[in-house]
């Protein structure tokens, strides 16, 4: 559950943009906030079972984005190959380790 949670985390971060602002909501309310699908049909007026299916219609939507744009894999990918590189370059090139960080930090 950790594993999948994490994921739609991501995948949130990068196509938030791409989704309404009552889905948007929704994603932060329950996966950021930790509020439960009570809670939430609570605060947006709406049934817990309409809370629930939009949330499993936009997490589809978040993977069906990741399928086609794969903005999370190609993340995934450059931190794995950045810790690869700073584990071989020696510490005496601490420009290059420097810039590695940099480039790290930039997502």
């Amino acid at each position: 559950m950790l594993e999948k949670t994490t994921r739609i985390n991501y995948l949130f971060d990068f196509y938030q943009a791409l989704l309404t602002p009552k889905q948007r909501n929704y994603m932060e309310m329950y996966y950021l906030e930790d509020y439960s699908l009570g809670e939430i049909s609570e605060v947006s007026n709406v049934s817990r079972q309409a809370v629930y299916d939009n949330i499993k219609r936009t997490e589809a939507m978040l993977e069906s984005y990741e399928e086609k744009l794969h903005l999370y894999s190609k993340f995934k990918n450059r931190v794995v190959l950045i810790k690869e590189l700073e584990t071989i370059v020696p510490k005496e090139f601490t420009e290059l380790l420097h810039k590695l960080h940099q480039l790290k930090d930039i997502d």
